[in-house]
């Protein structure tokens, strides 16, 4: 599943790099902190690497 919005893809980038050990977990927050809980890295690769052309910068919740 591509990511939807810019920050939803930086976020799984985020996550991604802590589960790869390049980052600490204990920078992540918000987001990408239940994103590194909750998904494997193989789901955080499909998020980060969505083309971002056209990705709002967020997504409404409604």
């Amino acid at each position: 599943m591509p990511a939807q919005s810019k920050a939803q893809q930086r976020a799984a980038g985020a996550a991604l790099s802590a589960k790869r050990g390049e980052t600490k977990v204990s920078d992540l927050q918000g987001a990408s902190k239940e994103m590194y809980d909750t998904m494997t890295e193989d789901e955080l690769e499909d998020y980060a690497s969505t083309d971002h052309d056209g990705l709002p910068e967020k997504v409404d919740d409604d």
